[in-house]
C-alpha cells in the first residue's frame, strides 16, 4: 500500500511541476486589463475590423486562402468574445454588458460590410472557401473550444508568443460573417443561416473556454460591498449565460448527431456498396431527411444484392434511412457535374502518381549517372598515385559491372571492374596488393581486377 501511495504522490508531483500554469502566470490585473481593452470597439479598432472584413470578403470571392488568413490575423474580433467569458468568470455584470454591446456592434458592422462588398463585387459563383463556411461540424466546436483555451492561457502568461494570431486563424470567426453577408447580398437564406450558425457556435465556445481558463487559473472575482447586489448580479449573469449557452448546447447536439450519422453512412457505403467491377461515383448524405443517395458506375448490381445491403442499414444504426442507388449513365438522376468532378479528381490523382513515379526514375538514373561520373573522376585521381607506387602500370580502366551466374541465373551481383595494363606481368603477391589497395581507395568490397 505504501509503495502505491509513493507512486501516486510521485506522479502527482511530476504532473504538478510540469502542468502548473501559475508558474508562468502574468500579473492578474494586467491580463484582465488587456482583455478589457480588447472589448472596446471605437475609432481605429472598428475601422481595422471593417478593412479586415473587406479583405476576407475579397479572399472568399477569389477563393484565396492566403488573403483570408491575412484578414483573420489583423481582425480584432476576439476581444468582445473573450470579454464575455471573462465577465462570467469574474461575476462582472458591467463588463458583460459592455462586451455584449461591442459584440453586437462588431457583428452588425461585419455583416453590413460584407453585404455591401458582395452587392457591388462581381461574384461568379459560390467558391469552395465560401461553401466551407456554411456547414458547421463537430470539429468546428472542438477548434473553438481548444482555440479559446489556448488564447486565454497565452494572455494570462508572461510570454504571449504568437498564440493569439494562431487562435484567430484556427477559430475562423471572420469568414462565417463574410459568408453571412454573401447570403444576404445574393438572397440565399440557407447561406446566411448556416454561416451565422457557425459564427454563433464559435463565439459561444470561445467564451466558454475563456470562462473555464479564468476559473482554472483562480482569477479573483469582482468584490461587492452590498451582498444583496452581488447575489442579484450573479443571478443576472447565470441567466444570461444559460440563455446563450443552452441554444448552443442544443445546436451542438444536432451537429454531433449529424456527424455520427454521416460517419456511419460513409462506412456503410464503403463496406456494403463495394461490388466487383463497380465504383462509387458520387454520394449524397442528408442526415436531416435520413437519405443516402449513391451513384454507381460499372457493371450493374442486381436488385437482390442491393436489397441485402439495405437490410444491413440497421447494423450501422441507420434505421429508417432511405437508400437510393442510381446505376447507368443514361439515368436522368445522374448529376453530370459530380461525374465531371470525380473524373477530374481521378485524373489529377493518376497524374500525380505518374509524376511521382517519373521523379523516382529520374532520381535513380541521376544516381547511376553520378556513380559512373565518379568512376571517371577516381580513375584520373588514381593514375598519379599508381605511377609512383607501381611504375610498371601503363593503363587503368574502371567500370561498374553486373555479374550473372551461367548455371544459376538467379545469382546476380554488382561489382567494380578494374582493368590494368602492365609493362611486365605482376606477380600474384603484387596483384593481391594492388587489388586490396584499389578496394580501399574506392570504398568497395566487391572488386574484380583484370591484368593484361
Amino acid at each position: 500500500m505504501k509503495t502505491n501511495e509513493r507512486k501516486f504522490f510521485s506522479i502527482k508531483s511530476f504532473l504538478g511541476e510540469y502542468l502548473d500554469l501559475r508558474k508562468d502566470k502574468d500579473n492578474e490585473l494586467a491580463t484582465i486589463d488587456s482583455i478589457r481593452k480588447g472589448v472596446e470597439f471605437k475609432g481605429a479598432n472598428l475601422w481595422i475590423l471593417i478593412f479586415a472584413i473587406f479583405m476576407a470578403s475579397l479572399g472568399l470571392n477569389v477563393n484565396s486562402t492566403a488573403v483570408i488568413i491575412g484578414a483573420m490575423l489583423i481582425s480584432p474580433l476576439m476581444g468582445p468574445i473573450m470579454g464575455i467569458g471573462l465577465s462570467v468568470g469574474l461575476n462582472d455584470f458591467a463588463l458583460m454588458k459592455r462586451s455584449f454591446k461591442s459584440f453586437i456592434i462588431t457583428t452588425a458592422f461585419s455583416v453590413a460590410t460584407s453585404t455591401l462588398f458582395f452587392l457591388i463585387a462581381p461574384v461568379t459563383g459560390s467558391q469552395s472557401e465560401l461553401l466551407a463556411r456554411t456547414s458547421p461540424t463537430i470539429y468546428d466546436v472542438f477548434i473553438a473550444l481548444f482555440g479559446g483555451l489556448a488564447g486565454v492561457t497565452a494572455l494570462s502568461t508572461k510570454e504571449k508568443g504568437n498564440v493569439i494570431p494562431g487562435v484567430a486563424i484556427a477559430t475562423a470567426l471572420m469568414p462565417p460573417l463574410c459568408t453571412a453577408g454573401y447570403g444576404i447580398a445574393t438572397g440565399n437564406l440557407m447561406f446566411f443561416l448556416g454561416a451565422f450558425y457557425l459564427y454563433f457556435i464559435n463565439t459561444v465556445f470561445i467564451s466558454l473556454a475563456t470562462f473555464i481558463g479564468v476559473r482554472v487559473m483562480h482569477f479573483h472575482g469582482k468584490e461587492f460591498v452590498d451582498t444583496a447586489r452581488e447575489k442579484r448580479v450573479r443571478q443576472y449573469i447565470i441567466l444570461v449565460a444559460l440563455f446563450t449557452i443552452c441554444p448552443a448546447i442544443y445546436l451542438t447536439y444536432g451537429i454531433i448527431k449529424d456527424t455520427l450519422y454521416e460517419s456511419a453512412a460513409n462506412r456503410f457505403i464503403s463496406e456494403q456498396l463495394s461490388f466487383e467491377k463497380t465504383q462509387v461515383l458520387d454520394r449524397s448524405i442528408k442526415p436531416e431527411q435520413k437519405e443516402v443517395r449513391v451513384v454507381l458506375i460499372g457493371s450493374e448490381v442486381p436488385e437482390a444484392s442491393l436489397a441485402i445491403a439495405r437490410e444491413k442499414l440497421k447494423d450501422y444504426k441507420l434505421d429508417g434511412t432511405a437508400l437510393t442507388v442510381v446505376q447507368g449513365m443514361n439515368n436522368a438522376n445522374v448529376d453530370v457535374s459530380s461525374i465531371r468532378a470525380m473524373v477530374m479528381e481521378d485524373f489529377y490523382k493518376n497524374s500525380e502518381q505518374r509524376l511521382q513515379e517519373q521523379q523516382r526514375q529520374i532520381a535513380t538514373l541521376e544516381a547511376n549517372l553520378e556513380r559512373y561520373k565518379s568512376y571517371d573522376a577516381i580513375s584520373h585521381t588514381l593514375v598519379p598515385e599508381l605511377r609512383v607506387l607501381y611504375p610498371s602500370v601503363r593503363s587503368l580502366s574502371i567500370a561498374h559491372s553486373i555479374e550473372v551466374g551461367v548455371n544459376d541465373t538467379t545469382h546476380v551481383d554488382t561489382l567494380v571492374m578494374a582493368v590494368m595494363g602492365f609493362a611486365k606481368p605482376p606477380t600474384d603477391a603484387e596483384r593481391k596488393t594492388i587489388g586490396e589497395w584499389l578496394k580501399a581507395r574506392m570504398g568497395t568490397d566487391k572488386l574484380k581486377l583484370i591484368t593484361e
